[in-house]
C-alpha cells in the first residue's frame, strides 16, 4: 500500500537552508550521521511542515507561516510541550526531539518530532486502496473511538492541567474567534453579524467534564497503519490543543464533515473521505459520540456545528488574510474567500432550520 503522506519539492518562499538545520540538530540530538535532504509536506494550510531525512533517521520539522500570523497562534513550544506531555495518556502523538527559540537560526521558533510513517486520508482515498462499505464504517468508528478516547484523558495526570481553563470556555471562544476573525477582515468578506448573534443567544453552560480538545480532528490529522487501514496509529496538528468543552471540539469536528448527500457546492470543500458510503451522517456521527462518551443525545448540536462553521470561517479568513496582502504565495489561498461565503450560507442555513 502507498504511503499518501508524501512529501514534495518546497514550495518557493519557504526554503529552508539544510546545513543550518542539520548543524543545529546534530548539537541536539545524538547519533545523526550525514546531511538532511529537505523536502515540504503539501498538505495543511497553517504551519509549514518539512521532511528531513538523515541516512539513519527521519524527521519531521514544524515552523510557523511567513506573513501575517494572530497573536497567540503558531505557538511552537507549547505544541511541543503537548507532544511530550501528552504521550503519557495518548499514546498517538509523536515523540517531540527538540524546540528551537532561537528565530535567528531559520526566521521562526520550531519544533522537531518523529515521523510517525503511515498513510494520511486526503479528499479522495489513494488510486490502490479500496474501502467496501463495511471497511469504511469500520474506519469512521475508529476515528470517532479515538476522539472519545481522547476526551477521556486523565489531563491532570498528563500535567496538563494548566493547558486551559475550562470555565468560562464556550463564551471566551465565541467572543475569541469573534475578535479574531474581525482583526483578519478583508474588503471582500462576510461579516457572519447574524451568525455571531445567534451563538451568543443559544450558547450553552460549559460541559460538566471538561476534557482536551484538540480542536483540528479530521481525517488528514490521523495517520493510518499501512498493514490495516482501519487502525489509526497517530494523531499530528496539535497547534490548537487546549483544555474545555469537548462538545465544541464534536463541532469542529463536523464542520469538516462533509456527506454524502450534501450539495454540490458543499462537495468542492470536502478535504477528507467522509462521503464514501459506509461513512456515518453527521447526525449519526454525534449520536455514536454520545453513546461512545455515555452522554444523552446531543439535543442542541445545531449550535455546536454552527460554532465549528464559524470557527473553519475564522481560520479560513486568516489564511486569506495573509494572501490577500501578499504575505503569502501560495495560490490554494485565493480560493479561501470563497470557502468563508460557503459556511457563511451553511451556518444560515442550519440556524433557519433551527427556527423551524
Amino acid at each position: 500500500m502507498t504511503l499518501t503522506d508524501q512529501s514534495t519539492r518546497i514550495r518557493e518562499g519557504e526554503e529552508l537552508d539544510a546545513a543550518i538545520i542539520d548543524s543545529y540538530l546534530k548539537a541536539h540530538i545524538p547519533g545523526l550521521e550525514g546531511s538532511p535532504r529537505i523536502s515540504q509536506f503539501p498538505g495543511g494550510a497553517s504551519n509549514l511542515t518539512y521532511l528531513l531525512e538523515y541516512p539513519n533517521q527521519e524527521f519531521v520539522l514544524r515552523r510557523p507561516p511567513f506573513g501575517h500570523k494572530a497573536k497567540s497562534a503558531h505557538d511552537m513550544g507549547r505544541e511541543f510541550r503537548i507532544l511530550n506531555q501528552l504521550n503519557a495518556g495518548f499514546p498517538y502523538c509523536p515523540k517531540a526531539y527538540v524546540h528551537c527559540t532561537d528565530e535567528s537560526v531559520i526566521g521562526a521558533e520550531f519544533y522537531v518530532m518523529e515521523r510517525v510513517k503511515g498513510m494520511i486520508l486526503r479528499a479522495d482515498l489513494p488510486a490502490d486502496m479500496k474501502l467496501d462499505e463495511a471497511q469504511a464504517r469500520a474506519l469512521c468508528l475508529n476515528f470517532i473511538d479515538k476522539l472519545v478516547e481522547l476526551h477521556n484523558v486523565d489531563y491532570k495526570a498528563c500535567g496538563l492541567g494548566d493547558l486551559g481553563k475550562p470555565e468560562g470556555y464556550v463564551q471566551r471562544q465565541i467572543a475569541g474567534w469573534s475578535d479574531r476573525y474581525e482583526k483578519a477582515l478583508t474588503p471582500d468578506a462576510p461579516t457572519w453579524e447574524p451568525i455571531k448573534a445567534w451563538l451568543q443567544d443559544k450558547k450553552p453552560a460549559d460541559h460538566h467534564k471538561p476534557a482536551i480538545v484538540h480542536n483540528d480532528y479530521r481525517f488528514d490529522n490521523v495517520i493510518l497503519d499501512p498493514a490495516n487501514p482501519m487502525k489509526i496509529i497517530g494523531v499530528l496538528d496539535w497547534e490548537l490543543t487546549t483544555i474545555g468543552d469537548p462538545l465544541m471540539d464534536l463541532g469542529n469536528t463536523l464542520a469538516y464533515w462533509i456527506e454524502a448527500k450534501d450539495p454540490a457546492p458543499v462537495q468542492l470543500m470536502r478535504r477528507q473521505p467522509s462521503h464514501l458510503p459506509g461513512m456515518l451522517t453527521r447526525q449519526e456521527f454525534a449520536d455514536y459520540y454520545a453513546e461512545r462518551a455515555g452522554l444523552p443525545r446531543i439535543d442542541n448540536l445545531d449550535f455546536y456545528y454552527t460554532y465549528g462553521l464559524f470557527r473553519l470561517a475564522g481560520i479560513v479568513q486568516q489564511i486569506y488574510y495573509r494572501y490577500f496582502h501578499g504575505q503569502t504565495q501560495d495560490k490554494r489561498f485565493a480560493q479561501f474567500i470563497h470557502m468563508n461565503k460557503l459556511l457563511e450560507q451553511m451556518s444560515l442555513q442550519v440556524i433557519n432550520q433551527s427556527r423551524l
